[in-house]
Order: structure tokens, then C-alpha cells, then sequence
């Protein structure tokens, strides 16, 4: 999330741990793109309909700001329209569309990827994702700089942004499950012929299911953008084409 002070006086500035990474190199062949870690303005309705810029006071607390104008409204109208309704919020995500355009553009042949949580137009939260973590656990977003402040990608309008058609947007447990992924058990037999062997694959299976689990890391969304390969879709070929864009 990216502060704007409500005093005159004081410039915008990141609140400490939001900041982002560095660009891959151009001529690349592959990258993985950090959307993320970059500041974002936060958007919300007020009690006339309006959606505006949330501030932050010099003390750390909110307080709603301009009207959200030129094209940060723009991206609001084609991505993210929160509606009419006070309270509704919005990440504007123009920060990360930039960035995943920008590392998607050095890839000279090869895979773009950004791997984040994510939403898309269908299945946009109505109050914005918008959450913190310290010291590995989640807390309440509080931009007071003790925390690192998160919120989802809206992973549709990276792809629409990126310079290349073709780009597949699926969860990790469809990516991984297509690239032979599997959180499936070892066979009993192995740990009588092999049990060093049986353990090593126990292990493998639990954290192909960690990263697979439904309602967790395998809710991930996939960006993937190729750039001089076949389609992303033939890549993945247990995934569907509607999912291309």
C-alpha cells in the first residue's frame, strides 16, 4: 500500500516493507515477476457514491482523501468497479500491471511467470484484500510501518497489460497437477524394497500437497506469458483454453 500524507506538507512516500524488487535482465530467458511487493493506492466509496483515494494521517489512520481520478479511474472502470455502495474498497493495481509488463517484455524466449494470490473480474472481493503480516503471521493492516501490508493481484489485468497475447492464467494446483505435480502417497511395497526411499517420497508427496491444498498455497493464481514457445495452453495441457487470454 502506498501512503499519501493528509498534510500539505508531507510527500507520499511506501510505507517501510511494502517495497518491491529488482527487473530482470533484458535478453532474458525466463522470469519470475514479483507483483506483490510494489505500492498501491486503495480506493473507497463514500457515502455519495464516489470512490476515493484512502490517506493516511501522519498518526497512521485512514482517512479518504481525493476522488480517484484520471487513470487510476480508468483502470477502476474497466477492472475493478466497486459500485455505489459506502465502504466498498478497491486495490488499484496499475503499480503491478507495469511491473509484470516490464519483466514480461525482457524475456527474449522462454516463460514469464507470476505466481501470487489472486482474483479476477468474476470473483472480485467486494472490500478489497488488503491485509498485513508480521513475523510470518497475519494481522490486521495497521500502516504504522510495523507490518508488511499485502493485498491480492488482479492477475487478469496483468495479463491484458503484458506484451504479448497468449498468456494463461490457472491455479498452482492445475499448474503443478499439469507439470506431474502430485501429493499422492508412496505405495506401502516401497517401504518394505526401499525405505530410505519410501521416506524421501513421503516427504515429497506432503509437500506436493502442501503447495496443491485447496483453500490454500494451491489457490494461487499462475500468470504465464511464452514468448517464442508454443501456447501457454499446450504447455499445460490438462488446463482448459478458456482460461488463455
Amino acid at each position: 500500500m502506498r501512503t499519501r500524507s493528509s498534510s500539505p506538507a508531507g510527500p507520499p512516500g511506501s510505507i517501510p516493507g511494502s517495497g518491491g524488487g529488482r527487473s530482470p535482465r533484458r535478453g532474458s530467458r525466463g522470469c519470475s515477476s514479483p507483483t506483490s511487493g510494489l505500492p498501491f493506492d486503495v480506493a473507497e466509496v463514500d457515502a455519495g457514491g464516489v470512490p476515493r483515494l484512502v490517506l493516511v494521517r501522519l498518526l497512521k489512520t485512514e482517512l479518504l482523501g481525493e476522488p480517484v481520478a484520471g487513470p487510476d479511474a480508468e483502470w477502476l472502470a474497466r477492472w475493478w468497479p466497486p459500485g455505489g455502495e459506502e465502504g466498498l474498497r478497491a486495490e488499484i493495481g496499475m503499480p503491478r500491471d507495469r511491473a509484470w509488463a516490464a519483466a514480461a517484455g525482457t524475456v527474449a524466449r522462454g516463460l514469464a511467470v507470476a505466481v501470487d494470490y489472486a482474483h479476477t473480474a468474476a470473483s472480485r472481493p467486494p472490500f478489497g484484500t488488503l491485509t498485513a503480516f508480521r513475523e510470518g503471521r497475519e494481522t490486521a493492516p495497521v500502516p504504522d510501518g510495523s507490518c508488511d501490508l499485502t493485498a491480492h493481484v488482479a492477475l487478469d489485468a496483468c495479463a491484458a497489460a503484458g506484451p504479448l497475447p497468449g498468456a494463461l492464467l490457472l491455479a498452482q494446483r492445475d499448474a503443478l497437477r499439469a507439470l506431474g505435480v502430485s501429493g499422492a502417497r508412496p505405495p506401502l511395497t516401497l517401504a518394505t524394497t526401499d525405505p530410505a526411499g519410501y521416506v524421501r517420497a513421503l516427504a515429497g508427496a506432503g509437500e506436493a500437497a502442501e503447495l496443491t491444498a485447496p483453500g490454500g498455497l494451491g489457490d494461487f493464481g499462475w500468470l504465464v506469458q511464452p514468448v517464442g514457445l508454443a501456447r501457454a495452453a499446450d504447455l499445460f495441457v490438462d488446463v482448459a483454453d478458456d482460461e488463455e487470454h
